[in-house]
């Protein structure tokens, strides 16, 4: 177990024992702010070792190992479950591990998530995780993947500065075409005006041709409902409402939500 000060040389010898697979699971973990042990395995074991077994243990071993060294931290919340396993855990990145990636801004002391917020960055790393995957069979690239705050915009409108905050950007490049995506991940606890409150941002930032000028499309925005019903709903909302573009929004459901991310990849 690595002391609780870790000082500059330390965490130098530290890093350069890493591997690239542990530098790319921390590099993820701060990336997203939040992921279970499930995604982590997803991601980096599944399908690399001679069988589920092994591949389970090296990834227990490996989060294991990068806990004690404070490169992660393993928060007191559990998805699943005990009965889960190890899986459940969720993790974050450590101060060593924001030392070690030689990340910018203040290490401020870690403070454990609420349920709202750890369950939606979960669904949202979850939706990344499950497009990462999908990749691997070659018929898309992804060409961008940008949680928050990456994804983050800012454009000037009517009353000044405006800050669109969607969940997830993605890109994604199947043969000769790019499709870029704004991606909002509802979980059924925001009501309908809040949704479209959100939708009318978006509209603003569409009008204001910032992200055209930059990459000469726009990108469409796709709401993750958690259900049908939800989704039918907003579907609605939007399409009565005459000073939305319709065609920039896309409503879909959890269940379908990769399909319509990589519409034409077959």
């Amino acid at each position: 177990m690595s002391p609780q000060r870790t000082g500059p040389r330390a965490v130098h010898r530290l890093t350069e024992s890493l591997s690239e697979r542990d530098l790319a699971i921390i590099a993820r973990v701060a990336d997203h702010r939040l992921m279970s042990g499930f995604q982590l395995h997803s991601l980096f074991f599944a399908g690399n070792h001679e069988s589920a077994a092994s591949a389970a243990r090296s990834c227990r071993r490996v989060l294991a190992a990068l806990t004690a060294d404070r490169l992660l931290l393993r928060i007191e919340r559990r998805v699943g479950g005990l009965r889960a396993g190890s899986g459940s855990w969720v993790y974050a990145i450590g101060p060593v591990g924001q030392r070690a990636l030689s990340l910018e801004g203040p290490r401020s002391r870690f403070r454990e998530p609420s349920p709202t917020f750890l369950a939606h960055t979960l669904a949202v790393s979850q939706l990344a995780v499950d497009v990462a995957v999908a990749a691997r069979s070659g018929v898309f690239e992804i060409l961008a993947c940008q949680p928050e705050p990456r994804c983050w915009r800012l454009f000037s409108g009517a009353s000044g500065t405006v800050h669109l905050r969607p969940d997830l950007f993605l890109a994604v490049g199947i043969g000769d075409y790019e499709q870029r995506w704004f991606i909002e991940l509802d979980r059924g606890n925001e009501h309908l005006p809040a949704l479209l409150r959100k939708c009318r941002i978006h509209e603003d930032y569409y009008r204001s041709g910032k992200e055209q000028a930059v990459h000469r499309i726009h990108p469409q925005v796709c709401w993750v409902m958690p259900h049908e019903r939800l989704a039918q709903r907003l579907r609605a909302a939007i399409d009565a409402d005459d000073r939305f573009t319709a065609a920039l929004f896309i409503v879909t459901t959890n269940e379908m939500a990769l399909p319509v991310l990589t519409e034409g990849a077959s």
